[in-house]
Formats: C-alpha cells, structure tokens, sequence
C-alpha cells in the first residue's frame, strides 16, 4: 500500500517561499496512470486542491494560486515537491501530498499532513 510523507519547515515568514517535500513508498511515482497532488486546508475551512504531478512528469495547477506554484518530482528519490512562493498568513494550513487515479485533481490516498505557519 502506498505511504505518502510530507516534510519541510512548519515557520515561513511573510514573503518567502514554502518548500514541502513529499517521499513517497509502496509505489513509484512514474507508475502509469498516477498523480500526485498538494492539497491544503486553513483552519476552519475546507480543503483546497492546489496542483499534481502526473506520472509524465506534466503538471497541473489551481487557476487561483498558478502564479505563485511549482510543483517538481526527483524519480531517484521517488518525491515531489511544493514550492509556494510570496506567502502570506493567508497561506497558513494544514499540506497534504496525495495520490490519485482518477485525474489530476482527485486523490484517494493522503499524507497525515504537516502544520504551515506563515508569522513574522
């Protein structure tokens, strides 16, 4: 079964970038049919996709948030990453990485999910 696990500073200060890695195991993330996704959630609201990895190494992303995303994958390690640029507390929440089968924007395997605080 696969295992999604998310790391990276829980601090980032107003106007810098947030970096999230996500190791994957159970499965290779150039498996055929596959997509890897960020989702987020601030308190007391729902959960926000906000972009995927295909198995292709394409890439998708939320209209709302393209401009400041970019999401990579390094196959040696079998891990993508988050990178989210100009943040703001606006952007504090709970991140996800996640897997999906059924297209770029759904998932049905997630990581337990680490705690972003953006604070000066």
């Amino acid at each position: 079964q696969v295992q999604l696990q998310e790391s990276g500073p829980g601090l980032v200060k107003p106007s810098q970038t947030l970096s999230l890695t996500c190791a994957v195991s159970g499965g290779s993330i150039t498996t055929r049919g596959y997509f890897w996704s960020w989702i987020r959630q601030p308190p007391g609201k729902g959960r926000e996709w906000m972009g995927a990895i295909a198995y292709s190494g394409n890439t998708y992303y939320t209209p709302s948030l393209k401009s400041r995303t970019s999401i990579s994958r390094d196959t040696s390690k079998n891990q993508f990453t988050l990178q989210l640029s100009s943040v703001t507390p606006a952007d504090t929440a709970v991140y996800y990485c996640a897997r999906g089968s059924g297209g770029y924007s759904t998932y049905d395997y997630l990581g337990q999910g680490t705690q972003v605080t953006v604070s000066s």
